[in-house]
């Protein structure tokens, strides 16, 4: 008897032990993840000013790009252990906590105001990956051509913000004769590449040791893919966003969102169903699916009234946000 009892207690301990690791590497990557986007967002918005581009392009490109390289490596991974559950639940659950949770929280935080050009620009777009990712879904799987047609989405996009960061400096140019003093531009490539290096193995980190937490707690993967993963692979996209807000980048912290919404519709989804082809549950698309456009929609009348996300816009999407993860626990 005493055998049994010696071992069942070591086992005991062996968890608390591996618990108590998995706490401490998550506050680990909670300030890996705090001082890559200060590097980041003070790297990028210093370049964009260089080069006389507009923040918002900056962080619609280079930024979403970095931030959405969480749910890349996630997904990826899903997909080849066939996982597919966890692969397309990590994209819409993150895009729902990118507008509900990150711009709700961010605009609590610091109010934001946001340019007409993004209202009727830049979030049309956003609206049309997430409806073009909902109409290829309809027939139950995300197929190697609906990969395709989202990653020819993604090059599109790509041309919009190259065509749009030329008007910018054109008229930078114009009004100043150049486009910007270059000496420190090497300083802030280095500052991206830090800030990018810090998300993503602070994003590792966080999302590795609350998924061991949560499976600990007896929680399934369909769960985890939609709320901790999720959760965890949206940080960086938080980190940089509240950062930005913060520092009165309003246009870097809303541009991250849109543009990383973009990039894990078309790059993510469009790249990963490319190299195997994404089940997605009649459930996903009767529920969760509808549910992000949702989300999207809704910053249409949010922002459209005053041309800011307020505090009270802001606690409306969290408070949304809220209730749908509430809904995945009652």
């Amino acid at each position: 008897m005493n055998a049994p009892l010696g071992v069942s207690t070591a086992l005991m301990q062996e968890k608390e032990s591996s618990l108590l690791t998995s706490i401490i590497l998550l506050f680990v990557g909670l300030l890996l993840l705090y001082y890559g986007a200060e590097y980041l967002v003070k790297g990028s918005s210093q370049l964009a000013l260089s080069f006389g581009i507009r923040p918002l392009i900056i962080g619609m490109t280079v930024v979403a790009l970095a931030t959405s390289m969480p749910e890349m490596m996630v997904s990826l991974a899903a997909v080849f252990k066939k996982s597919t559950d966890l692969a397309a639940g990590n994209i819409i659950g993150s895009n729902i906590a990118n507008i509900g949770l990150i711009l709700g929280a961010t605009a609590l935080i610091a109010p934001m105001a946001v340019a007409r050009g993004t209202l009727v620009r830049e979030l049309p777009i956003m609206l049309f990956a997430s409806a073009t990712v909902f109409v290829l879904a309809l027939d139950g799987q995300l197929g190697r051509f609906d990969g395709f047609l989202l990653l020819t989405g993604l090059v599109f996009f790509l041309g919009y913000c190259y065509l749009s960061s030329r008007k910018s400096l054109t008229a930078t140019d114009n009004a100043t004769g150049r486009a910007g003093s270059p000496p420190h531009r090497g300083r802030n490539l280095l500052l991206i590449l830090v800030g990018i290096v810090g998300l993503g193995l602070g994003a590792e980190l966080m999302v590795r040791s609350a998924v061991f937490i949560a499976r600990q707690l007896g929680v399934s993967d369909l769960i985890i893919g939609m709320t901790v993963v999720a959760l965890g692979t949206s940080l960086p996209e938080f980190a940089a966003s509240t950062v930005s807000a913060l520092k009165g980048e309003a246009d870097l912290s809303v541009g991250n969102v849109l543009g990383s919404n973009i990039f894990n519709l078309f790059f993510v989804l469009g790249f990963c169903s490319l190299m195997r082809p994404i089940k997605i549950d009649t459930s996903v698309i009767g529920y969760e699916l509808p549910l992000m456009m949702l989300f999207s929609l809704a910053l249409w009348p949010l922002i459209q009234r005053r041309l800011r996300l307020g505090r009270t816009e802001g606690g409306l999407l969290l408070l949304a946000y809220l209730i749908f993860i509430s809904f995945y626990f009652l």
